[in-house]
């Protein structure tokens, strides 16, 4: 069924489906009382979503590495909707420095933070260690993640402690946190050279990351929801290091890619949507409730992910 739904785009019980737009979902939503930070906003369905916010009336901090690319991707906002609050700063993912100069920048700014998408990836580059020394992968796509959300979780509740206003947390996870290593998370060898299998290992650990949190925060009673999302398949920079398998993969199931308005539908339902008010915890495709795999749902390994990471954050500089 779930495959019928992405070939044909027929809705599923959200009343929305593969073929739905990030336009679509968020149709007469006014956003205009929220301010979101979009990580990677600069390009494919990152840009979508800042663009689609924007033109909801949100406040849109993109955080990118590039920040001419970033000021290019708020002036095209800004030409479509010249009454839109975009802000641009820089935040390199891959580099924990880099996260904690963003929070200080971000904090100056003295606004609220409503909803944080956790959107920037990086996929099948070629082996390479962080500045701190870990796998790229999985330094970018979970762990500068993590220690972004972190840093950002007392400003996100206070700003819904204030304002009344549920707090929103959306990781992009993927597909692809299925094609992992034999115990899920390979803790012992973390920076382990097999681009595919650590490209899966980071999107495993952006859903376990959700669940852990969403465990934590429903304890707390604190009004802030996470979950994942996995976009779909869609074509942006994101396949650059994807090589030829990948081309012929296209070629062979060119029916169930999405165009980028497509691919951003599912993070701006899930960050902006009324329906899934109170909703956390789970695992979202084309717009709907799905499920993820065993590992992603297995709460100790979620602990332990938990309980790694914050061990090798506070390990570096």
């Amino acid at each position: 069924m779930e495959i019928y739904g992405m070939v044909t785009g027929k809705a599923g019980k959200s009343g929305y489906g593969s073929a739905s737009t990030a336009e679509d979902v968020t149709h007469s939503i006014d956003a205009k009382h929220l301010t979101a930070i979009i990580t990677g906003g600069t390009s494919g369905i990152g840009l979508e979503a800042a663009r689609v916010l924007g033109m909801r009336g949100a406040h849109v901090i993109i955080a990118a590495r590039n920040t001419k690319a970033a000021n290019d991707s708020k002036e095209m906002i800004l030409q479509m909707y010249p009454n839109a609050r975009i802000d641009c700063l820089q935040l390199d993912l891959s580099s924990i420095k880099s996260v904690r100069s963003f929070i200080h920048q971000f904090l100056a700014l003295n606004v609220p933070l409503n909803i944080l998408i956790n959107n920037a990836g990086v996929m099948f580059c070629p082996f390479q260690l962080s500045e701190d020394g870990i796998e790229s992968q999985f330094a970018t796509n979970h762990i500068g993640h993590f220690l972004l959300t972190n840093l950002l979780l007392n400003k996100m509740k206070s700003s819904a402690r204030e304002s009344g206003i549920e707090g929103r947390i959306v990781n992009l996870s993927s597909i692809a946190h299925t094609y992992t290593y034999t115990e899920g998370i390979m803790f012992d060898y973390i920076n382990d050279p097999d681009r595919k299998k650590a490209y899966g290992q980071s999107k495993l650990a952006n859903l376990l990351h959700s669940n852990a949190l969403s465990r934590k925060l429903q304890e707390e009673g604190v009004n802030i929801t996470i979950n994942s999302v996995h976009p779909g398949l869609i074509t942006t920079n994101l396949f650059r290091h994807s090589g030829l398998g990948m081309a012929v993969l296209k070629a062979m199931s060119f029916f169930l890619w999405k165009n980028i308005p497509q691919g951003a539908a599912t993070t701006c339902y899930v960050a902006l949507h009324p329906d899934l008010k109170g909703v956390t915890g789970k695992y979202f495709t084309d717009c709907n409730v799905t499920t993820p795999s065993n590992f992603a749902t297995d709460t100790t390994l979620a602990d332990k992910l938990w309980d790694f990471s914050i061990k090798l954050v506070d390990s570096l500089p």
